[in-house]
C-alpha cells in the first residue's frame, strides 16, 4: 500500500475522488446559505 496515499493526485491528472466530492458538497451548501441570506434580507426589507 505504499503507492496509494490519500489526497495525492492520481497519475491520470484527475482530482482525488474525496476532494471532488467535498468540493461539490461545499458548493451546494454555500449556495443554500447564500439563498437563505438573500431571502432573509428580502423578507426583512419589505
Amino acid at each position: 500500500m505504499a503507492g496509494k496515499e490519500h489526497g495525492v493526485e492520481r497519475g491520470d491528472g484527475r482530482f482525488p475522488r474525496g476532494f471532488a466530492f467535498r468540493l461539490f458538497v461545499y458548493l451546494v451548501a454555500g449556495h443554500f446559505f447564500a439563498g437563505f441570506l438573500y431571502l432573509l434580507f428580502e423578507v426583512g426589507g419589505s
